[in-house]
């Protein structure tokens, strides 16, 4: 009997728009689970490490977490000498005293171990040790000509994502100015992540990083230069940290929580490398160079106003974002509206400033920070161009809380 061929077809071949060319190309092996810090020897020695210099800072070595990592990687007859005068928000100057540290010991790896400083530091280390010149040398992309050495980041704050990112972040010292330092041979080769690490962080920094990482979740989303690998690392990102940030500030303890923001803070960074950033992280910077201001901070009240400026063009994605936080979207109130509100809420929950006037900024200095933040490269991905009066505007509505719910133009 002849088989009978069905004349319609059982799938959907409605017309989809096109799926827009994108290369993803993942150079960190990431290992996640609690506990997983007790296999950074053996996985040192998988590197082919012999002598490894690990950078890290001084609140962790008092916490005694350094201790055992030294010990770990020890027990597996691995050399190892630390450096753990990195700073917050590291400077050209860290990255030469750790230079000078990894030079005298003929290290073949580098562990950067703890919160964003330490990995950028890390990083930047790496470049001069292998390409020589000076940090300033690689401002930007690709600068780098020779092989880099392996890297291990172990991040013990749910915070930047350093660890998936092929980027330094590393100020200069006289300017505050901060440069990324950006090459696909200084990205990571493994990453650790260990909830279990987490667990010692003071409310206070959990409450930033934590504000950081949401940040890189927004912005990455929406940003020019996304691509459907990076939304989806954006939006998985995102259900996880807005879903458990209020958990982690209530439940310190609570190791499920904490693993959700450390995996959501990592896939975030995992957006950035292929998405890049928008005006928020343009506006922040300068707020950090003039004002000191906590990176984590000064991003966390600039983005409900950048949310609110980019609405109308990116209403749909704001929606998406709002909806997988759980909002509810009452039909009278834009999307981006009710996003912006969440991340104020966010920022009021943690008592961090929800102004520029409350984190100590002058309102006359506006103006010279709009123009420091037109330079800031971010500002470019941005899906609504912005120009030096639009980040002045966005800055003026940030500055007093009678701002924080006004609209853009």
């Amino acid at each position: 009997m002849d088989q009978q061929v069905p004349t319609t077809s059982p799938f959907n071949t409605d017309t989809t728009p096109g799926i827009p060319g994108f290369d993803y190309d993942p150079r960190t092996r990431v290992v996640f689970g609690n506990g997983s810090v007790a296999r950074l020897g053996e996985l040192a020695r998988e590197i082919g490490a012999s002598r490894v210099l690990l950078v890290t800072d001084r609140g962790l070595m008092e916490a005694g977490h350094v201790d055992r990592a030294l010990k770990r990687l020890r027990d597996e007859g691995i050399f190892v000498v630390d450096f753990h005068d990195v700073q917050q928000n590291p400077t050209t100057e860290d990255v030469e005293r750790g230079l000078v540290i990894a030079r005298e010991h003929s290290i073949d790896a580098i562990i950067g171990f703890g919160g964003g400083s330490s990995l950028d530091c890390a990083k930047g280390i790496n470049f001069l040790l292998t390409n020589g010149g000076k940090m300033e040398d690689y401002w930007g992309v690709g600068k780098a000509t020779r092989p880099m050495l392996p890297v291990i980041a172990v991040p013990t704050t749910a915070g930047t994502g350093s660890e998936a990112q092929s980027f330094a972040l590393i100020a200069q010292a006289e300017t505050h100015q901060k440069m990324a330092c950006g090459d696909k041979k200084a990205a990571c080769k493994i990453a650790i992540l260990d909830p279990e690490l987490t667990l010692t962080l003071p409310q206070s920094v959990a409450a930033v990083t934590g504000i950081d990482a949401l940040s890189h979740a927004v912005e990455s989303f929406v940003t020019t230069k996304k691509t459907p690998v990076s939304q989806l690392l954006s939006r998985e990102a995102w259900k996880l940290l807005s879903t458990n940030y209020v958990t982690v500030l209530n439940e310190p303890d609570n190791l499920a929580a904490r693993g959700a923001m450390l995996l959501g803070a990592h896939l975030a960074g995992a957006a950035i490398e292929n998405s890049m950033l928008g005006a928020a992280h343009s506006l922040a910077n300068p707020l950090s160079a003039k004002y000191g201001t906590i990176h984590g901070v000064a991003v966390g009240i600039m983005l409900p106003h950048v949310v609110r400026f980019n609405g109308e063009c990116e209403r749909e994605r704001y929606a998406t974002l709002a909806e997988d936080a759980g909002l509810q979207i009452d039909a009278s109130t834009p999307s981006y509206e009710t996003l912006a509100k969440f991340l104020i809420q966010a920022l009021q929950f943690a008592g961090l400033p929800v102004s520029l006037e409350g984190a100590g900024v002058a309102r006359d200095s506006l103006p010279q920070l709009a123009q420091e933040a037109a330079q800031q490269w971010t500002a470019q991905f941005n899906p609504r161009p912005v120009d030096v009066a639009d980040l002045l505007e966005v800055y003026q509505c940030a500055f007093s809380t009678n701002g924080s719910t006004g609209g853009h133009s």
